[in-house]
């Protein structure tokens, strides 16, 4: 018992235990066995963080960028140095297999690198007046205190992803991370940014045992300090935050989930399509966001595609999330496999045809594949965090489009086609905040403006994003006080 680590939250610069040194218990999806023991924080430990991070946030707004650029790139060589330590962690934690580990160990390096050089980004503009003697222009302020709500899935890299871009901008962060992975969503973030030496109350997390994240909710809406709600989670959650952040007159900025199809046209290249489509279905036992929720394909190479499909699927090693060979590791908890075998089991009552997977062992859910899926099932229509896609055949490409954009989401999509142009003729149609051409649906680089539409949220990542998390300051001035320019 003595070699399960214990963890307590991160707020002003210390490691602190909650009252009462309450603790949860973190157990790995894998193995079932006991990973690590977490401070199970409420109110008075949110508005603790919270103290901090308004504190530091004068000292922080104003620091130099060099100096500020400087721990950047530090914590990138931190990670780097230990990508191998975090990796087993997000292993253990949330089920990763190595090849998602690394995955994300390579996007945490590039995103701290990249935001070394945001703290030089929020600029202002100057602009012309009407009014003779007058010098405008605006400048971009930091906001204060932002509150992060990170996620399991992704844990690491998304859990860099809410710090970043708020902090680049000149804000303090408190940051929630979910309690299904509270060290990798978190914790290991609270531990490189001390490491990397960024002053005491820059960065605050505070984890909370499960069913307890409403305490912890209630403090940062309360608080006057927390001018921002930075949420990358579900649609439920964002709902519930947005209208709380709404009647505080808080900003937020929403990162949500995807129904993300991937039309594959009829020139292209099938075995080409059949990788995209197992790649962008499977990464992760499908618990990214940005994974491929139905394959939208032109009947002419429908069954061509589909017999390729399944057989791919058929080959892919599953099991232990540590062994460099696996590629489907387990989901993250008992619940996620029945909800997920629900969702199979519903469609194909209703009409739907299993093709292949459809069962468990423990907790890792075969790559499933689904054919003739009624839309009135939940799976065609909702987000399904599990190795499951639909394969839908369509005549032609206004039938794809349509298809595409039934639903109610708009994170992502992919257009697979033998011509480019054809397909970037194609993407200004699609209703979502990105559309790759000719890659998967997994697809994210750190600087570019990456997000959803519709019910897949609002904001950016990048640079771009550092707009969400300022305000924009106008002033102007005449160039003499001596001459009134009023009437009266």
């Amino acid at each position: 018992m003595s070699d399960v680590p214990t963890f307590g939250y991160y707020a002003g610069g210390e490691w602190k235990g909650a009252s009462g040194n309450a603790i949860f218990e973190v157990v790995e999806p894998y193995s079932r066995k006991l990973m690590s023991r977490v401070a199970a924080c409420g109110r008075a430990e949110a508005r603790d963080a919270i103290v901090a991070a308004s504190g530091a946030f004068p000292h922080w707004a104003a620091m130099r960028p060099a100096e500020k650029a400087a721990l950047f790139f530090k914590a990138a060589n931190i990670v780097r140095n230990r990508a191998g330590e975090i990796a087993d962690v997000l292993s253990r934690e949330t089920g990763s297999t190595v090849a998602f580990s690394n995955f994300q160990q390579h996007l945490v390096i590039q995103s701290l690198e990249a935001a070394a050089s945001w703290v030089y980004y929020p600029l202002g503009e100057t602009y012309p007046s009407n009014v003779s003697g007058r010098f405008s222009f605006s400048i971009r302020r930091p906001l204060g205190v932002v509150a992060s709500f990170t996620p399991w899935n992704g844990a690491n890299i998304l859990s860099w992803r809410a710090v970043l871009a708020p902090i680049a901008a000149g804000n303090t962060v408190v940051v929630k991370p979910s309690e299904l992975a509270p060290v990798s969503a978190g914790l290991i973030v609270a531990k490189i940014a001390e490491e990397a030496g960024f002053p005491a109350g820059v960065i605050n997390v505070v984890p909370h045992a499960p069913g307890q994240a409403g305490t912890i909710a209630d403090e940062i809406f309360a608080s006057a300090h927390v001018r921002c709600i930075n949420l990358i989670g579900g649609v439920k959650t964002a709902r519930m935050l947005a209208e709380r952040a709404g009647k505080t007159l808080k900003r937020s900025v929403l990162e949500l989930g995807g129904y993300n199809p991937l039309i594959v046209l009829d020139d292209v290249d099938v075995d080409y399509a059949v990788r995209s489509a197992v790649f962008g279905s499977f990464f992760h036992q499908g618990q990214i966001c940005m994974n491929t929720r139905k394959v939208i394909i032109q009947r002419k190479i429908h069954d061509e595609f589909l017999e390729k499909f399944i057989q791919r699927a058929k080959q892919l090693p599953s099991g232990d999330p540590s062994n460099p060979e696996t590629l489907i590791g387990p989901l993250v908890t008992p619940e996620a496999v029945r909800k997920v075998h629900q969702s199979v089991q519903e469609a194909a009552a209703l009409g739907a045809r299993i093709e292949t997977g459809g069962t468990h062992e423990g907790q890792v859910y075969q790559p499933t594949i689904l054919t003739h899926v009624p839309y009135e099932a939940t799976i065609s229509n909702e987000e399904t965090f599990g190795p499951i896609v639909i394969v839908e055949p369509v005549d032609d490409v206004d039938d794809a489009v349509r298809a595409a954009n039934r639903v109610s989401y708009g994170l992502v999509a992919s257009i697979l086609s033998g011509d480019t142009y054809r397909g970037l003729e194609l993407a200004p149609r699609i209703m979502a905040g990105v559309v790759n051409v000719n890659t998967s649906t997994i697809n994210d680089e750190t600087h570019v403006p990456m997000g959803g539409v519709r019910d897949s949220g609002w904001g950016r990542t990048g640079p771009d994003s550092l707009h969400d998390f300022t305000d924009t300051i106008w002033i102007n001035a005449r160039h003499s006080a001596n001459e009134s320019p009023y009437p009266f």
